[in-house]
């Protein structure tokens, strides 16, 4: 456990909490159904805190755990810790100015990119979050969203770009985006917004953490043109296996069964390789630029 449980993030926290549970258990050579039925648990409890899902940990729940686990008197003093800051501790997007424009959906999804080391998404509509520009998001959100007012629009913009530091921290998120050329031919917010959000992806993807393909017209029928789709991969694959995530005008919501997984993992790599590599994908950006 490297974790520097004072400096780390909650959702960091409840990830590498949730790791070492599930390392404890395996070691100990106990189920989670025979765990759940020493402690009187749902079994949904012990698998939310093995996927890290739970916001909030009780330490009494952990002291349990390591009881159960027998786990030496150092290990249980750093789970407690990691469980402390889930009490003391919020992650940007649970703050009160936030949550009234964050569904449930997409906090639960908020919280699983911030540990995610890998992030694949298709889209085909328009350009994807974490590459967007403040005007051009501000125009989608405007849009999509009547009634709102202005400081509601304003937060869920804040909201969109705190997400694109994702790219850019000390390990930095590997982000592999593929773009239906649509996209960058549909006039979002007039010219001056369109060129300036091409010229941001051409800017974005010179980053080494960050690949851009563009599916173009003449590629015919492929694998994403059955909607949009995320799929986020993690570090440590049996602590929390790769999941997919969708959202729509209403919610957003997370898919971590095993063959809806393998399914849209497929479609990307077919995408990828039938998609132009990123120069040609660049080529195809900068051009778009100069016909808007």
């Amino acid at each position: 456990m490297n974790t520097d449980v004072e400096s780390a993030t909650p959702a960091l926290c409840r990830l590498q909490l949730g790791k070492e549970l599930r390392n404890l258990r395996l070691r100990a050579g106990l189920t989670s159904t025979q765990v759940v039925r020493k402690l009187f648990w749902s079994p949904s409890k012990l698998t939310r805190l093995e996927t890290g899902e739970n916001l909030v940990v009780e330490p009494s729940d952990i002291m349990a755990l390591c009881q159960i686990f027998e786990a030496d008197a150092e290990t249980t003093a750093v789970l407690k810790g990691y469980a402390a800051v889930t009490k003391t501790k919020r992650d940007w997007w649970q703050s009160k100015e936030y949550r009234p424009v964050i569904t449930p959906g997409f906090k639960a999804y908020l919280s699983l990119e911030a540990t995610a080391t890998a992030c694949h998404k298709y889209e085909s509509e328009y350009v994807p979050g974490l590459i967007q520009t403040e005007e051009y998001v501000r125009v989608i959100y405007r849009g999509a969203h009547h009634g709102l007012s202005d400081d509601e629009i304003d937060r869920m913009v804040t909201v969109r770009m705190t997400r694109q530091e994702a790219l850019y921290r000390e390990s930095p998120l590997k982000f592999a985006a593929i773009i239906s050329e649509a996209v960058l031919v549909r006039q979002v917010g007039g010219p001056e917004v369109m060129r300036a959000q091409l010229a941001h992806i051409a800017e974005v993807a010179s980053l080494s953490n960050v690949r851009v393909q563009v599916v173009p017209f003449k590629l015919g029928d492929h694998p994403g043109m059955h909607g949009a789709f995320t799929v986020l991969q993690f570090r440590d694959r049996d602590a929390l296996k790769p999941i997919i995530y969708f959202e729509n005008l209403v919610d957003a919501w997370v898919s971590r069964r095993q063959s809806d997984v393998e399914l849209y993992q497929e479609a990307f790599t077919e995408l990828q390789a039938l998609a132009p590599g990123p120069q040609e994908s660049l080529s195809m950006i900068k051009k778009a630029m100069k016909e808007h």
